[in-house]
């Protein structure tokens, strides 16, 4: 069976959105399965995110070099973000704008 891949890229993308946001709220992800017993480090939030957002940064990256649309899927301060690649507390403050209210 043969994949569409700016379709697929599209799901990916969407996947590792949904992925990375689950972290910023601090909600269980596939991560958490696989180092169960870190679940009770504090480091491992911090850790998990990271690997959300380098994963996010990868589909990103093969995204363009495909020439798949990738902008669609983020909020313009989502994507200077992504384009500026780099994590800090403001990506996490700011992804959903600044009027963020805890869910």
């Amino acid at each position: 069976m043969e994949k569409n891949i700016p379709d697929f890229f599209q799901e990916k993308l969407k996947d590792a959105k949904t992925q990375f946001e689950r972290t910023i709220d601090c909600k269980h992800t596939e991560f958490d399965d696989l180092y169960p017993y870190m679940n009770e480090q504090p480091q491992f939030f911090w850790y998990k995110r990271y690997v959300a957002w380098q994963e996010l940064l990868t589909i990103v990256k093969l995204a363009e070099e495909l020439d798949v649309p990738w902008q669609e899927n983020f909020k313009e301060q989502q994507q200077n973000f992504i384009t500026n690649k780099v994590m800090d507390a403001k990506v996490l403050d700011e992804w959903y704008g600044k009027k963020r209210t805890e869910a």
